[in-house]
């Protein structure tokens, strides 16, 4: 194959893996984490660093006080190096946390710093450093039962991604 068409494949699953754990942390789903990291890979988040179980154990199924959380996902430059790559992601987090006096909205940005590796033809992340370039508490988070705006929220389908989310069911996923 064309080494520049093989390049632009490879980009290209390297952003799909950054995009399913993405996916997977918003959804608490240990099935999408797991095929985004090497069993062996390693992490370090400032608050919390360790091995792939421990990481697992840690964001699935989360922290009960941390509601529900949105990554979203920016430009990411990849250096290829034949079966190792680098990549800088930049992401917006938002969280809502329930701070013990209600929830509250917060927004972290920053960048994943990861090192890519391809086995059997697969690209999952072999190391992640996580970079915070900016925090900010949005205050007291609205409640969602009442509606976007003043105008009423009926469907069942509004209840969020971290529980019952219903993308699963337009995916066919249950």
């Amino acid at each position: 194959m064309d080494k520049d068409l093989q390049d632009l494949l490879d980009r290209a699953k390297i952003r799909q893996c950054t995009e399913r754990l993405a996916r997977g942390e918003d959804r608490r789903d240990a099935d999408l984490i797991s095929a985004s990291w090497w069993p062996d890979a390693t992490y370090d988040y400032g608050v919390q660093s360790g091995d792939f179980a421990s990481y697992l154990a840690w964001v699935v199924p989360g922290a009960d006080a941390i509601k529900n959380t949105q990554h979203v996902l920016g430009q990411t430059h990849i250096e290829l190096d034949g079966g190792r790559a680098r990549a800088e992601t930049h992401v917006i987090s938002y969280h809502r946390i329930d701070m013990g006096a209600g929830d509250q909205d917060t927004c972290i940005g920053g960048r994943y710093l990861d090192t890519m590796e391809k086995r059997d033809g697969e690209w999952r992340i072999a190391s992640r450093v996580m970079l915070y370039d900016w925090y900010s508490e949005w205050g007291d988070a609205i409640d969602w039962s009442q509606g976007v705006m003043g105008i009423p929220l009926s469907a069942e389908h509004f209840s969020g991604r971290a529980n019952g989310d219903f993308s699963e069911a337009f995916f066919g996923k249950r």
